[in-house]
């Protein structure tokens, strides 16, 4: 393992690392045959203060693991999680942790290789990651951030010049993904199995300095009762937007539920076509946990799992902390509800709120799931209806007749005009999202070296709420006879 005398930008700090030693382990990166960069993403790389040119030209070696960048502490972190309901021990088994990037506009952000070989917590893998799975994150994390929707991103793309195997064998790649932070309500469930107070004491205290530092003047005995409640509010606003633009995570386990509220772990996640809430993507989700209408409840049920974590932080002891915990916990479904109101009202074009707006929604969701219609395709044609009172004749038949007459009843007593109104409704209703099909053709072509696709794919959802020649072709949904759509963990 080298380190590059040239800094390209890096400006590391690991404060992770200066945490108890029980939650991290040493994990220098395992170099590989023949790194190669095949993505970089650089308005990103702009973002974190990083020289994209020279990262091009000569960062394949740091994105594969081959070498360090300047200040770089590698480490891999222990978290546990319950896994499809079931508690076990976990961590980083083929990530680590480079650092933390101090970017200009004075953020942290830690920068991970994923694929980049064994670590401690392994558990009998190989540590490495395939292609296909890496450049699916770059594609559908990329799209989220596109969406305004909070998300780990997608920094590059290494290939590794060497073969991984699976079910069959499969090119080798490192991604390299930036996040706020991995600190996971599993990273809190291993520090409170420890059962070391001060482990978690410090754990939270992190955590608070990350991403609430406004808590940390808070009486010791009232932070985890308030980050309880930070982290429930940032959750319930992320579920909410997936669920608005028909996202399924896929395989919501505490470990996979980041307390930054970003999306975090891109493995059996998808887009919905048509509009079902029973929809599961995962191949392993044989019961339907993490089914699409399912999510706002997982997302509750985690945050519980949060709190047991957290009730030796709280001050005083037995059915009052209990107590405590639950009025936080108790408050999540009211979050929930407000803000996919917010945002269902968006979609239909509302900026004032009545009584029945709800059932509108919900009415709509009803008839798009006994009709098979495409949630993506339905949204965008309502935001067309009302452009046409605008600029002329619909462009295509509106959907669900009966349905139409109340939302234009609705809509008849907002305050601004119909131009108005189609612009509120473009901004909230995507035109093209990564549609599965699409993605899946784009990781075959590139798996076989043709990277084409991939980027025509990229360049589209960079700008999914317009209209243009270039998306045409990526807005529809599946041809028909494709079948139930299936997707794998990538692990």
């Amino acid at each position: 393992m080298t380190r590059s005398p040239a800094t390209a930008g890096w400006r590391f700090d690991n404060s992770y690392a200066r945490l108890p030693e029980q939650l991290f382990a040493s994990a220098p990166p395992v170099p590989v045959r023949a790194p190669g960069l095949v993505y970089l993403n650089e308005p990103l790389a702009a973002d974190l203060g990083l020289d994209a040119g020279r990262l091009r030209d000569d960062g394949a070696a740091w994105m594969a693991g081959n070498e360090l960048p300047p200040g770089a502490e590698p480490i891999a972190q222990a978290y546990a999680g319950h896994q499809f309901g079931h508690f076990t021990n976990l961590g980083d088994g083929r990530a680590i942790l480079l650092g933390e990037q101090l970017s200009p506009d004075g953020r942290r952000r830690d920068i991970q290789l994923k694929g980049a070989g064994r670590t401690r917590y392994s558990r009998g893998g190989d540590g490495r990651a395939a292609l296909g799975p890496m450049l699916r994150e770059v594609v559908v994390s990329e799209a989220l951030h596109a969406l305004g929707i909070p998300t780990t991103r997608s920094l590059a793309v290494a290939t590794t010049g060497e073969v991984v195997m699976r079910s069959t064998p499969l090119p080798g790649a490192v991604l390299t993904r930036v996040a706020a932070s991995h600190i996971r309500v599993g990273t809190f469930q291993y520090a409170a199995a420890l059962g070391r107070h001060e482990v978690l004491g410090a754990l939270l205290d992190h955590a608070i300095a990350r991403h609430d530092p406004k808590l940390a003047d808070l009486d010791a005995g009232d932070r985890a009762a308030a980050f309880l409640e930070a982290v429930g509010e940032r959750q319930a606003a992320l579920v909410a937007k997936w669920m608005l633009v028909g996202f399924v995570h896929g395989v919501m386990n505490t470990d996979n539920m980041a307390v930054s509220g970003e999306t975090i772990d891109y493995g059996p996640c998808a887009f919905l076509d048509a509009y079902d809430p029973a929809t599961v993507f995962s191949s392993i989700d044989e019961h339907g946990r993490y089914a699409s209408g399912n999510q706002p409840g997982i997302a509750h049920w985690n945050l519980a799992r949060l709190a047991e974590s957290l009730l030796p932080l709280f001050p005083g002891e037995g059915d009052t902390v209990v107590e405590r915990a639950r009025a936080v916990l108790d408050r999540f479904p009211d979050r929930f509800t407000r803000a996919y109101d917010d945002g269902a009202r968006a979609k239909l074009g509302l900026a004032t709120e009545e009584a029945g707006d709800r059932g509108l929604f919900a009415g709509l969701l009803e008839r798009m799931h006994g009709a098979g219609a495409d949630f993506t395709a339905t949204f965008a044609g309502l935001a067309g209806v009302v452009e046409s009172a605008v600029s002329g004749p619909e462009a295509a038949p509106p959907p669900f007749p009966d349905w139409l007459a109340s939302w234009r009843a609705r809509l008849a007593r907002e305050p601004e005009p119909p131009a108005a109104i189609a612009a509120r409704m473009r901004r909230a209703n995507p035109v093209v999202i990564p549609r599965n099909h699409r993605v899946e053709e784009a990781l075959t072509a590139a798996e076989a070296g043709d990277r084409g696709p991939l980027e025509r794919l990229l360049d589209v959802l960079r700008d999914p709420f317009t209209e243009t020649p270039a998306n045409e072709p990526y807005r529809g949904g599946p041809p028909a006879g494709c079948g139930r759509y299936r997707t794998f963990c990538g692990t």
